[in-house]
């Protein structure tokens, strides 16, 4: 564990194993924790870097929101990566981190080696849709402020995009709940409002450009982002699509064995 000064804004950074690179970016209300089942079946051949994303976790929050915005925060990675001597790497970006890692490859193509998302999007190509967005995730921040995280919590556990994790362990939904209670209020209403949806600029007609190996990996019960990887598909056949049929959104953790081998067979084939 290490705290790297990245753009003046401290970082918590992990590094487990040896071998080639891979860089995991978490989800919103996550932390380099929720990676763990994951990077377990990796490290023996793998050298696996976890970044607190900004606002979460072991991170520092700033207060401006402005600090958060994607574009920014890619940069912040680029720097973390030149600090650790990394000069190309495979990204593996969950929901709010699939969409910064496929900014940080659409804008450093040349330090990419692989991009694996799992239920992410490009973002919203239609204005209107994405100051709906916008709208929608600032109240959702100032709901924050205003009511504190366990408030938060009770409602984004109780979303119909976390459905499919009620059938797992009480044990394990117990952990997940309170690594979400451990966030920082002002870091989670920022990130809505810097790195929201809404807030990042819309990659839809930059998934066309994209040459290095790229897969995205869904749940056949989020149907939502079984679609968005099938329009992404449309612009890019050398996008690869693997559906964890049982599984929702967050693959990686109702699903871990079944993620952890689609991961591994596509860094050994590609």
């Amino acid at each position: 564990m290490m705290r790297i000064l990245a753009n003046d804004v401290h970082y918590h950074v992990e590094v487990l194993g040896k071998g080639e690179p891979l860089l995991f970016l978490h989800g919103f209300t996550g932390d380099t924790s929720t990676w763990e089942e994951i990077t377990q079946q990796l490290t023996e051949h793998y050298q696996c870097i976890l970044i607190d994303i900004i606002g979460h976790g072991k991170t520092e929050s700033p207060e401006r929101y402005e600090r958060y915005m994607i574009e920014q925060v890619a940069d912040d990675i680029k720097n973390i990566l030149d600090q650790l001597n990394i000069s190309k790497v495979s990204i593996i970006g969950y929901s709010m981190g699939g969409r910064l890692g496929l900014t940080f490859a659409l804008l450093y193509p040349e330090l990419i080696h692989r991009l694996i998302l799992e239920s992410s999007t490009p973002g919203l190509a239609n204005e209107e849709k994405r100051k709906e967005r916008r709208e929608a995730d600032s109240k959702l921040a100032d709901s924050i402020e205003k009511n504190g995280v366990e408030a938060f919590i009770n409602y984004w556990e109780n979303i119909s995009l976390f459905s499919t994790q009620k059938k797992l362990p009480l044990e394990k939904r117990r952990a997940i709940r309170q690594q979400r209670l451990s966030q920082n209020p002002t870091g989670l209403s920022n990130s809505l409002r810097g790195m929201g949806t809404g807030s990042q600029p819309s990659w839809w007609h930059r998934i066309g450009d994209i040459s290095f190996p790229f897969m995205m990996i869904v749940g056949g019960k989020d149907i939502k982002f079984c679609q968005i990887a099938d329009s992404m598909k449309e612009l890019n056949q050398n996008l690869v699509i693997k559906t964890i049929d049982s599984a929702g959104h967050a693959n990686h953790v109702e699903e871990p064995r079944k993620f952890g081998k689609i991961i591994r067979e596509f860094l050994l084939i590609t």
